[in-house]
């Protein structure tokens, strides 16, 4: 067995495949490596800098006075508390829906709502670029699945038309896409895929995990900048990204989240998030939707916008990719950077695909001009 293993990682290394978790120390947008080297974070989801926001910090320790560090129990038993309460309430009134159920993280809200609501006799069809979760999650639910290139409208189309005439009475179609798609940071068309999914009598996913705190007047992501939000069949989003904490979460209709209670088993088989992220989560979502968090995305706008004007490219959202091609020429780059100081990893296959690798760089609100400015400089 062992051998196996050994030769398995030895291939990964002989084609720069091989990956490890770094150990790092953050303040604010710096990054501080175990021997105490500092860099300038272009790496992180921490969109709006809110992970180490003394608001979010006050609202976790609140709660762990209030409820201790852990809830002690799973969701069904003896693990709900008002802080989740009010936390899925918060998300239901800002993402305009029913209801909402909180996962621990994204994934499992992915995996906890597709396979409670999809199963054999339905079709999924998903973007080619969909993340890894919602992948999985749709292939482990029996479902028959079906994909669609990138973006592509009128192949989405053919599918919906083709898949819908072989569905029985009971069965449903789904679409997933992603608002804001994470290795290359553009966004759907979402208004033609709701056009699109109404017209076939489909139900429609949308992943928010890189839209929330990013788009939207409030900040609530690209189904509210578009007015679209109640268009949605399933609202889905992560709370460890712009939210600065952890977690996941639905936004439904109160019949869709009755459902995923009683056949999610990723909400059902697991001990509920502690309280304290529930509440943090909660206070970061009212921070997103303030005076304070829209000033926040101005200031994300405003970086974007230089990030784009210094290297003659479109930034439609806070990631934009740097594609170099081979993974030893990522690599290189991103070692390259780090010795001048800036964290930007490369990101390779299977993440994305073979001869895509590229650095992602994402921006942050919190980013000096003068530091973006630096990395564009070592970038063209």
């Amino acid at each position: 067995m062992s051998t196996r293993y050994q030769a398995e990682l030895a291939q990964l290394r002989e084609n720069e495949l091989f990956r490890h978790t770094k150990t790092w120390r953050r303040e604010g947008n710096l990054l501080y490596d175990v021997k105490g080297k500092r860099y300038h974070d272009f790496s992180s989801n921490d969109y709006l800098g809110l992970s180490q926001h003394p608001t979010l910090i006050a609202a976790a320790q609140e709660a762990m006075a209030q409820y201790g560090v852990g809830s002690a129990g799973s969701r069904l038993i003896s693990g709900t508390t008002p802080a989740h309460e009010e936390c899925e309430a918060t998300i239901a009134q800002y993402k305009e829906t029913e209801s909402a159920v909180l996962f621990a993280t994204g994934m499992m809200a992915a995996h906890g709502s597709i396979k409670a609501l999809f199963g054999k006799g339905d079709t999924i069809i998903l973007d080619k670029l969909s993340h890894a979760c919602l992948i999985d999650a749709a292939r482990e639910c029996g479902a028959r699945i079906r994909v669609f290139p990138h973006n592509d409208l009128n192949k989405l189309e053919a599918l919906l038309r083709s898949e819908s005439e072989k569905l029985s009475k009971a069965g449903q179609l789904l679409v997933v896409v992603e608002s804001v798609y994470s290795m290359d940071g553009d966004l759907c068309p979402l208004a033609e895929i709701v056009a699109l999914k109404e017209q076939y009598g489909a139900m429609l996913l949308l992943d928010e995990a890189h839209g929330l705190g990013v788009l939207g007047l409030k900040g609530m992501g690209l189904a509210e900048e578009l007015g679209l939000q109640s268009e949605i069949d399933l609202q889905m989003g992560t709370l460890g990204k712009a939210a600065g904490g952890a977690g996941g979460y639905i936004a439904c209709s109160s019949l869709l989240r009755d459902m995923i209670v009683n056949r999610g088993r990723s909400l059902i088989f697991t001990t509920a998030p502690p309280p304290c992220q529930a509440a943090v989560a909660t206070r970061a979502l009212h921070l997103i939707a303030s005076q304070e968090g829209r000033e926040l995305r101005d200031k994300l706008v405003s970086n974007r916008y230089l990030f784009g004007k210094l290297t003659k490219q479109e930034v439609p959202s806070a990631i934009s990719p740097f594609i170099v091609g081979e993974n030893a020429r990522a690599l290189e780059t991103s070692f390259r950077l780090q010795e001048a100081g800036f964290y930007a990893p490369a990101v390779r296959y299977p993440t994305v695909a073979k001869g895509a690798a590229r650095l992602r760089i994402t921006l942050s609100a919190i980013q000096e001009e003068v530091v973006i400015q630096e990395l564009c400089a070592l970038l063209t």
